[in-house]
């Protein structure tokens, strides 16, 4: 079976760094440093990205390009028939992820047409009565979701270069300017500086042991260990691609892009007094009420960044959902022996009914449940307390101790021609750093620490 491959170095850069951007970049990086003391949480955030994401994104690296096939295929073939298993586990992570993920990019897709017919104007009363009601009807976050998922469907189906890649190369650069567009406009308002110094100016007495693990946790989420993503796409990459080196320039891009959208956040806050550290309901109840004061004196203006704002939104989930989507594709086209376009349905399907029995249970179904919560708080719970940690742990485990050190060697070095000098000392981060990091993340998430 021919297999696709990514046509160039700058397709695989943005594609992969697309499957690391999104919702998460642009909603709960701010609140999050929000939450833990701004500037100090970013370098703590950044330190955790070079002690666990650099080096676990480039182990499934190895383990995708290494076998040139979809996550199941490659763990088997890399550490024998029991890691198969790891493979199977972040398919159905990604499968679960997309299901939920597509609710709220759906929200997204609601708000960009409500921006672009006015519908978000009003007081904050108002715009919290707005998502109320349209969260809690039975059909629209439905049919949004649905949408979502349909969406990311068409891409899917015109396979790798013509899909994946020529999305992203789109996707990705219209996200950034759009992102630069709007930090521009909020960083020009009265008493923006204040946010700007809170996002970029350190106050490490405000570090704590809590603070440390959240920035921990962030950083593992943000770049996507655990789902089989980013081992799915490294399958698609060439021979000659530099997985450390790509996997640096992807983790600054992921970092540049979560920054960049404090800066757009943090100075309209401070601009009108309030601080952005209000959770999930940040995008859709307080930002709204923010720009709409922000710009107050300029309608027009507070208008069209609404609408951007929106888009940019809903880019950065179709960046996404994309490497979601394809993650479960790629499994049933090349082990059922199903077309790519069949692959795609199925999956498409699969997430589709999941995603409308998600948006029931939070919106106008409450009975929808399990273990005492909403089917789509339970399936954010499963998968990031347990399958996302269980996934990249393994990973680690499996890189470091069971697959044939000469194999990974070969990987890592590109047989003898790249990065040589840092096989060890990434070898012994995935040994031991790496499983120690994660365990601390789960620790933490379930409050044990």
């Amino acid at each position: 079976m021919q297999r696709g491959n990514f046509g160039s170095k700058i397709g695989i850069i943005l594609a992969t760094a697309g499957s690391a951007v999104g919702l998460g970049n642009v909603w709960r990086f701010p609140f999050m440093t929000g939450q833990n003391g701004g500037a100090a949480f970013i370098v703590l955030y950044i330190g955790c990205i070079l002690l666990l994401g650099i080096p676990g994104m480039v182990s499934e690296f190895i383990i995708g390009r290494h076998a040139q096939s979809n996550a199941y295929r490659a763990y088997r073939q890399m550490g024998g028939r029991l890691w198969r298993w790891v493979g199977i586990l972040g398919i159905l992570t990604s499968t679960i992820i997309l299901g939920f993920y597509a609710v709220v990019a759906g929200w997204c897709l609601q708000y960009l047409y409500a921006s672009l017919a006015g519908q978000l104007a009003g007081d904050a009363a108002y715009v919290q009565h707005y998502f109320q009601q349209f969260s809690s009807s039975a059909l629209k976050p439905c049919l949004w979701a649905v949408a979502f998922v349909l969406i990311t469907h068409l891409v899917i189906v015109r396979g790798v270069q013509q899909g994946i890649e020529r999305a992203s190369k789109i996707l990705m650069p219209l996200l950034l300017v759009l992102l630069l567009v709007i930090v521009v406009a909020s960083c020009l308002l009265p008493g923006a500086v204040d946010g700007v110094r809170f996002l970029l100016l350190p106050d490490f007495s405000k570090v704590t042991h809590s603070v440390l693990l959240e920035a921990l946790g962030q950083a593992f989420f943000s770049l996507s260990l655990g789902t089989a993503c980013l081992c799915t796409y490294a399958s698609y990459f060439t021979r000659r691609t530099n997985l450390l080196q790509s996997a640096a320039q992807i983790a600054l891009i992921d970092t540049a892009i979560a920054i960049l959208a404090g800066l757009m956040i943090f100075p309209a806050a401070f601009s009108v007094g309030v601080n952005p550290d209000s959770g999930p309901s940040l995008i859709f109840i307080t930002l709204p009420n923010v720009f709409q004061q922000a710009f107050a004196q300029m309608p027009a203006v507070g208008y069209v960044i609404s609408i951007l704002f929106y888009a940019l939104l809903v880019f950065a989930a179709l960046t996404s959902t994309i490497s979601m989507h394809e993650i479960g594709t790629a499994f049933f086209h090349e082990e059922l022996h199903m077309s790519r376009r069949k692959a795609a349905w199925v999956l498409t399907t699969v997430c589709s009914v999941l995603s409308v029995f998600c948006s029931l249970s939070v919106g106008a179904v409450s009975g929808i449940s399990l273990f005492g919560l909403s089917l789509m708080d339970f399936c954010d719970l499963l998968t990031a307390q347990a399958m996302l940690p269980a996934g990249a742990l393994l990973t680690s485990v499996m890189i470091g101790w069971f697959a044939s050190g000469k194999t990974v060697r070969d990987e890592f070095t590109n047989h003898g021609t790249a990065n040589v000098a840092l096989f060890s000392a990434w070898r012994f981060s995935v040994r031991f750093i790496v499983p120690l990091c994660i365990l601390l993340i789960f620790l933490h998430q379930v409050g044990v620490i």
